[in-house]
């Protein structure tokens, strides 16, 4: 049995600003509630949204703790009510809506996905935001099937190592563009099949070069602003363009006759905000297409660097250099 303590260390976002606002507290314990289960945290995920929230910019979303980090991995130690008591005891990664830089987290049952015996804990923290992400917006709105060829900016970031796996696992082409020649090479080791470095090319003309003019089937963009216009020169006939970060602007300026002409899908999504519901919709898809997947051995996420959780600010920082290829993540 698990005694729980009163309270936890965890890391709070004091003030908006830059990583040194990430400063270490002590929060009563989380009690949770129904459909929810308490985590003893092993590990959580270092993620963009988490940047952005620490700079003022991305709200925790109502009812969701203020803390950030949107997903861990951990031991389950306390049940809400409707949830089966059985779970108390296993190893659990988890997709939160806050809360992920502490010791203990609460998480949402059937928002949860067992930890397969064969893999770490480290590696399952770092699964749930990317997985989810990548599946929804490539396969469930991009529509992404085997055979087609998918444009990726941001190739070594989280994100982006991650579609490329999942992609190559599902029979797709995988294209992206990274910001050095050392990052196209770490790139195609993760597993793409070709790297364009945006500082040394247009990768507009790269891109049709490598599909002998033809275009890619589906672009997945981080950058939205004047990145826009470009990725949709970068589409073939009846293309689809999913928008899932603006870290390049919020608006573009379009050629609607253009999009017309070529008949091309316009989507996009966040995650953080969406429903309980869609998010364990999203999870029972995944457990069935993917898990079995990662449970195989097949698919595991790139890891980067490791910090301890009191030093997020520092591990914040090294997201922020741009640096690491794969993921970030906290050790708890």
């Amino acid at each position: 049995m698990h005694i729980l303590p009163d309270v936890m260390n965890a890391i709070e976002i004091s003030t908006p600003g830059g990583p040194e606002v990430l400063v270490p507290v002590q929060r009563a314990l989380p009690v949770p509630g129904a459909g929810e289960l308490l985590l003893k945290v092993a590990f959580a995920g270092v993620n963009r949204p988490d940047v952005i929230q620490r700079k003022g910019l991305y709200p925790a979303p109502p009812g969701a703790s203020d803390l950030p980090g949107l997903e861990v991995s951990g031991t389950v130690v306390a049940t809400g009510a409707g949830v089966d008591p059985a779970l108390m005891g296993t190893r659990q990664c988890a997709l939160v809506s806050g809360g992920g830089y502490a010791e203990y987290c609460l998480a949402r049952y059937d928002v949860c996905l067992p930890v397969p015996a064969g893999l770490d804990m480290a590696h399952a923290a770092a699964l749930p935001e990317t997985m989810f992400t990548v599946w929804h917006n490539v396969f469930q709105r991009g529509y992404a099937r085997d055979g087609e060829t998918i444009l990726v900016h941001g190739g070594t970031s989280g994100i982006g190592t991650m579609a490329i796996k999942l992609s190559k696992l599902f029979g797709l082409d995988v294209i992206v563009t990274c910001g050095s020649d050392d990052k196209c090479a770490a790139a195609k080791a993760v597993g793409a099949d070709h790297a364009i470095n945006y500082n040394a090319a247009d990768f507009v003309d790269a891109v049709r070069s490598l599909t002998d003019g033809a275009g890619v089937h589906l672009v997945l963009d981080m950058v939205a602003g004047d990145y826009v216009s470009r990725n949709l020169q970068c589409l073939r006939e009846d293309g689809r363009h999913v928008t899932i970060a603006v870290q390049g602007g919020m608006t573009a300026e379009l050629n609607m006759a253009y999009i017309m002409s070529r008949r091309l899908t316009l989507t996009g999504s966040t995650l953080r905000p969406r429903s309980t519901e869609f998010k364990a919709l999203l999870a029972a898809e995944i457990l069935a297409n993917v898990w079995p997947i990662v449970c195989e051995g097949q698919l595991s996420p790139e890891m980067d660097k490791m910090f301890p959780l009191s030093q997020a600010a520092e591990a914040h920082a090294y997201m922020e250099s741009g640096a690491h290829v794969g993921k970030i993540m906290l050790e708890v």
